[in-house]
């Protein structure tokens, strides 16, 4: 290990200033658009005014973006700005336009962008080994599991944890979380009836066809259905459906501790502490999917090890399998699903899994890197000091457009500004209206705003941002 501490030391880093940005793609795009209509170029005039106004249709960018869309699969709406460059909660696009980034990748940017600690151990890795397949041992693999599962078990959370399997994304992890599942029913009853699995509506697990199976979302699912035959669906914090929805049958139930996509929901204690006790009645395999909600966004290493989610007597629930992303690589493709000794580990053998690139010495050394840092009290201490602070601002909002803003939903730094029924419909022109204020913002479910910054992030840049967004609320409401 004394290769691995010396290899991973922390070198400092003169701090990086931030450039005008006037990269050649930029100079050779400005002159590209000159014959503009009259009434194009009003309104290029009109919206001069804003402080970061989306790029006009005679501007480089959408020269650029016009130039290269044809060759895209066009799976994605993108607002016009193209970034080009971060810098720790801020984001700057071709045109130098400056945006405070309150979406961190969705959640991906914990530590913020561009960190100089995590550039010099890619720019180190990248000169040493990017990869030579599962096929052969590398020092980062064992390592990076092993500090997860040090760290979990030192958090108090996932009290079975053992072993870890490592992907590179989110919805990797949980395909293997729903493989392993399986893998556990058949193992139990060779016969493959005990092979369904069971989500929640208003979940998101991913987009692969395991994982979309897992999703019940129309708008997701109908495209490519039929779906994976085997999948049930039940109402997240409904206790009582479990005993019939939850069966012999049953190899495995997944629900996200908050729910992130589908609105920033959070599961009650006696839910989560419900869905337990009836895996153990069935024996099936309880999956915590903490991709969006884990590695401290709450306060707490894991959301499910949080103060909040301990019930009022008895223990709180721990997961038979913890599935995670995002934040582990803080830009980095990774994903792990971490299993337990005692109800998983055992069934899983040589060749029921794998993957080329998963587990790979450069992924794997940057988010040994996070991980500790991540693992910090001190991080997680300010993590409840910002969210209170976001919070108080919510509440004001709440209190000077009643009318408006709803529900304030969340914990730590993921958190959910719910509007209202009759407001729902502006949300789409709400995040546009603080993009051209110089703030990025994303929606969840329907009509909740999401909040989901660098952990790292400043209380005057949240107060910033706040005030931007009390801005852009006026804005969009002066419409009406």
């Amino acid at each position: 290990m004394s290769f691995l501490r010396v290899a991973s030391r922390r070198m400092p880093l003169a701090k990086r200033v931030i450039p005008s940005i006037e990269s050649p793609i930029q100079r050779r795009f400005a002159s590209v658009a000159t014959n503009i209509p009259q009434d194009v170029k009003k309104q290029v005039k009109k919206e001069a005014s804003l402080p970061n106004p989306d790029p006009a249709a005679d501007s480089a960018t959408m020269a650029f973006i016009e130039e290269r869309a044809p060759y895209m699969v066009p799976t994605y709406v993108r607002p016009a700005p193209m970034m080009m460059k971060g810098q720790g909660c801020y984001l700057w696009d071709m045109e130098n336009r400056r945006y405070l980034d309150f979406t961190a990748g969705i959640a991906v940017n914990s530590l913020g962008h561009c960190d100089t600690e995590i550039a010099q151990i890619i720019s180190e890795q990248a000169e040493t080994l990017l990869h030579a397949s599962n096929l052969y041992h590398n020092p980062w693999t064992g390592a990076l599991s092993k500090s997860l599962i040090t760290l979990t078990r030192e958090s108090g959370a996932m009290r079975d944890a053992s072993q870890v399997f490592i992907s590179n994304s989110g919805t990797e992890a949980n395909e293997a979380a729903i493989k392993f599942a399986r893998k556990v029913g058949r193992s139990i009853d060779p016969s493959g009836a005990k092979h369904e699995f069971v989500s929640f509506h208003n979940s998101f697990h991913g987009r692969t066809m395991g994982a979309l199976s897992a999703t019940p979302n129309p708008k997701y699912q109908t495209p490519f259905s039929p779906m994976i035959p085997g999948f049930k669906y039940g109402d997240y914090n409904n206790v009582e459906q479990l005993q019939t929805l939850i069966t012999d049958k049953t190899c495995g139930v997944i629900v996200e501790p908050i729910q992130g996509e589908g609105g920033v929901n959070i599961a009650t204690p006696e839910f989560l502490v419900a869905l337990r006790k009836r895996c153990d009645e069935v024996g099936a395999v309880l999956v915590f999917d903490e991709i969006q909600c884990g590695l401290s966004r709450t306060g707490s290493f894991w959301a499910h090890g949080h103060p909040s989610l301990a019930p009022a007597s008895g223990e709180a629930a721990h997961p038979d399998i913890l599935t995670t992303a995002k934040a582990l690589g803080n830009g980095i493709p990774i994903g792990a699903t971490i299993v337990s000794g005692k109800t998983v580990a055992e069934h899983i053998k040589t060749g029921d899994h794998g993957t080329t690139f998963g587990g790979n010495p450069l992924a794997c050394r940057v988010a040994h890197h996070i991980v500790s840092r991540l693992a910090s009290s001190e991080l997680q201490n300010s993590v409840e000091t910002k969210s209170a602070l976001f919070v108080a601002g919510f509440q004001d909002l709440q209190k000077k457009y009643p009318d408006i803003v709803g529900e304030i939903r969340g914990r730590g730094l993921i958190l959910g500004l719910q509007l209202s029924d009759a407001f729902k419909a502006n949300a789409a022109e709400l995040i546009g209206a603080a993009r051209e204020r110089g703030l990025l913002v994303i929606t969840a479910g329907d009509g909740c705003l999401r909040f989901v910054p660098p952990l790292n992030i400043t209380e005057e840049q949240i107060k910033t941002g706040l005030k931007i967004l009390e801005q852009a609320l006026e804005a969009v409401v002066a419409k009406q």
